[in-house]
């Protein structure tokens, strides 16, 4: 083996040794690179990566390949090794190729190249098993060949890895050659495949060996990264640790609440808000109510809000109430409770006598006039139109210095009434779809309303989009429409507009309400809250 591995080595030593006092080590580094080669039983050798890193950096693909190609060994280990570098050359050096659009030798030589990629890559897994790691790089590789060319022979590639990590897994300690093919397989949209290896790798990673700092630190960092599948199994192993320590809830709660305070929905962060809500009720079987004090009881409902589950952020909202009546959060929270009530929940009566309670407040703020405004609109769509005058007439006198796009939505609905026009369309759409009987299948759940921000600073424009999922319509492309009404922020949204782009002058929460009609009628309707500051 020392003969067939001398070229690599005289290659080694010219290309990294300049010293004429190393030169004399010559015999002892040539006995440290094959030592390296053939002790390399985890897919990787320090002295292959060296000399791939120097030729690949410089561009030299075909003639590191060449050299590869030129030597032999009589070790399996060794010679796959050798094989798996051969062809990860072959594939750097066409997607080289491609990137420096060097159409010339890719043309001419590109089949050469990818007979190398296939052979090299067959040899080295044939000259392993699946419980050696070049053996599923190997495979690997072969995948991600046949994926990048479209061809039919991807499906069988990807099966035959997933089908060898396994084994991998059980023999070996190592874990981040299992990480590495997840990664990879998700870079090539294969989540739910990356899914089962990551599962493998979080397993792993659990051992006893490795400690519960070193867990939380995996955790934070696959958080960090934007893996939050990958940092939630991570989380959940540290959690049941730390439960089944006996760890006094005095020290549980605050890293539980670390973590739930990580997973919650901010705006430009990665966030879980299901996953947060687990965390959030974990904290509650701990240390009971108690355990939330008005910031986090706040953030838990805002949490569910953007989560969609309106009906349990009602009832945290509900509860905060009770709990907090004085807080800085209790007419924002009083609003919403009303909102949901109404738009989410169809209980009209419920939703009224919230907005009633803000409404009667002496002291007048963005959320009186929100309220005041959403009476008006009540009473004018039950054809009451006097006692919604007197709502709109309200905000007109006490909402000159406090929201302007509140006081010129008043002022719009005063027309119609002085006018003895109807209710906006739109607004009428959106309170028939919210409370009559007739539309009670509507559920909101196949359209997803959402905005780029719902924390915007004043001025800060910001996207609301729509997204429908109407299952199979055939051969034929549905023509939709998108019927907006609520805080739009002075924009006016067309009927084939699936989304907008706005910004607000005030502060408060902002209602966007959208209902959906298709050739068949009204078919879905869909709610959002925003909180301008």
């Amino acid at each position: 083996m020392r003969k067939n591995l001398s070229f690599l080595t005289a290659l080694f030593l010219v290309t990294f040794i300049s010293s004429p006092a190393v030169y004399a080590q010559e015999t002892k580094e040539a006995n440290a690179l094959t030592q390296c080669i053939g002790a390399a039983k985890t897919g990787e050798s320090p002295c292959l990566v060296a000399l791939k890193d120097k030729y690949f950096k410089d561009n030299k693909y075909s003639e590191f390949a060449e050299s590869l190609k030129a030597l032999s060994s009589d070790n399996k280990a060794v010679q796959a090794l050798l094989d798996y570098y051969v062809a990860l050359t072959r594939y750097s050096q066409l997607k080289y190729l491609e990137e420096a659009k060097a159409w010339d030798e890719y043309f001419a030589k590109g089949n050469d190249y990818r007979e190398d990629i296939v052979n090299s890559s067959q040899k080295a897994i044939i000259s392993s098993s699946s419980k050696d790691a070049v053996n599923i790089y190997s495979k690997l590789l072969i995948y991600q060949f046949h994926k990048d060319q479209q061809d039919t022979f991807s499906d069988a590639a990807l099966t035959d890895l997933l089908s060898s990590v396994p084994e991998y897994a059980q023999a070996n300690s190592d874990i981040n050659t299992i990480k590495e093919i997840a990664d990879k397989l998700l870079v090539y949209g294969e989540n739910s495949k990356a899914k089962e290896l990551y599962k493998i790798y979080t397993a792993k990673l659990s051992g006893p060996e490795i400690k519960d700092a070193q867990l939380k630190a995996i955790a934070e960092g696959f958080y960090k990264d934007g893996h939050l599948e990958l940092a939630e199994n991570i989380y959940n192993s540290y959690i049941q640790r730390l439960l089944k320590s006996g760890i006094p809830k005095e020290k549980l709660i605050p890293e539980l609440i670390a973590i739930a305070k990580d997973f919650a929905y901010r705006d430009n962060a990665p966030c879980d808000m299901l996953y947060a809500e687990e965390i959030f009720q974990k904290i509650e079987e701990i240390g009971g109510e108690k355990a939330f004090d008005e910031k986090l009881m706040y953030l838990r409902g805002f949490n569910l809000e953007k989560a969609k589950a309106f009906g349990p952020a009602k009832d945290i909202y509900v509860n905060f109430l009770k709990s907090f009546p004085e807080s800085s959060y209790s007419d924002q929270l009083t609003y919403k409770t009303g909102i949901i009530f109404i738009y989410m929940l169809r209980d009209l009566k419920a939703g009224r006598g919230y907005l009633e309670t803000l409404a009667q407040k002496s002291v007048v703020s963005s959320y009186t006039l929100a309220s005041l405004y959403q009476l008006g609109l009540l009473k004018q769509w039950e054809g009451d139109s006097p006692a919604a005058k007197e709502y709109y007439d309200l905000i007109v006198a006490k909402g000159q210095d406090i929201d302007q796009e509140r006081l010129l939505l008043a002022q719009s609905r005063l027309n119609e009434i002085e006018q003895a026009k109807p209710l906006d369309y739109n607004i009428t759409i959106s309170l028939d779809t919210a409370l009559k009987e007739e539309y009670a299948n509507l559920d909101m759940s196949k359209i997803n309303l959402k905005a780029s921000l719902y924390l915007p600073e004043k001025d800060k424009e910001l996207t609301v989009s729509s997204s429908a999922s109407l299952g199979p319509s055939g051969c034929l492309q549905v023509e939709l429409q998108y019927l907006w009404s609520g805080d739009m922020g002075g924009v006016k949204a067309g009927i084939n507009q699936p989304e907008f782009k706005t910004s607000y002058k005030s502060g408060g929460t902002k209602l966007i309400i959208m209902v959906l009609v298709s050739p068949e009628g009204i078919t879905e309707r869909s709610v959002d809250l925003i909180d301008a500051h």
